[in-house]
């Protein structure tokens, strides 16, 4: 069983997209995801799907799969929705050389930058090392809070 959004069944291609939208849209700041551990991901729950899938996917994020991403009204208080009413914040997904897409690479360094995101002494790619991030990172209500101890 998928979660998928209430309303119509969703066709095989458009499951695939919203899980994919879904993973990318919790891609905290500063942090980055490469297509190939999305897809990983996805193909775990899935049983299908590629890191071409996933570079396909984000490549129609803004307009061929924008249905499938919520409004920013509907995301939890605790995300802060992408600058400039971005809806994906597609510049956290990366090669696994840690390069963004090379047709979009001086804006998506340039934000990837202006978040925190640790990037290579160059200044080209994300250091995939520190910046990596994955759904498991995501704190439970149990965890101290980033290097918080808990007596």
């Amino acid at each position: 069983m998928t979660d998928s959004p209430p309303g119509p069944q969703l066709t095989d291609v458009d499951e695939y997209a919203a899980a994919v939208l879904d993973i990318v849209r919790r891609i905290p700041s500063g942090r980055a995801m490469t297509y190939g551990l999305i897809a990983e991901i996805v193909g775990e729950r899935l049983g299908r799907g590629g890191p071409r899938q996933v570079g396909s996917v984000m490549a129609g994020s803004g307009d061929r799969y924008a249905h499938l991403v919520p409004d920013d009204a509907d995301a939890d208080a605790d995300d802060a929705p992408p600058p400039d009413g971005e809806r994906v914040a597609w510049w956290r997904v990366v090669n696994a050389a840690g390069s963004p897409p090379q047709h979009h690479l001086t804006e998506a360094l340039d934000t990837l930058r202006a978040e925190g995101c640790p990037l290579s002494r160059d200044g080209r790619r994300v250091n995939l090392r520190r910046a990596v991030w994955f759904p498991d990172d995501e704190p439970s209500g149990d965890e101290p809070p980033d290097g918080e101890v808990r007596p």
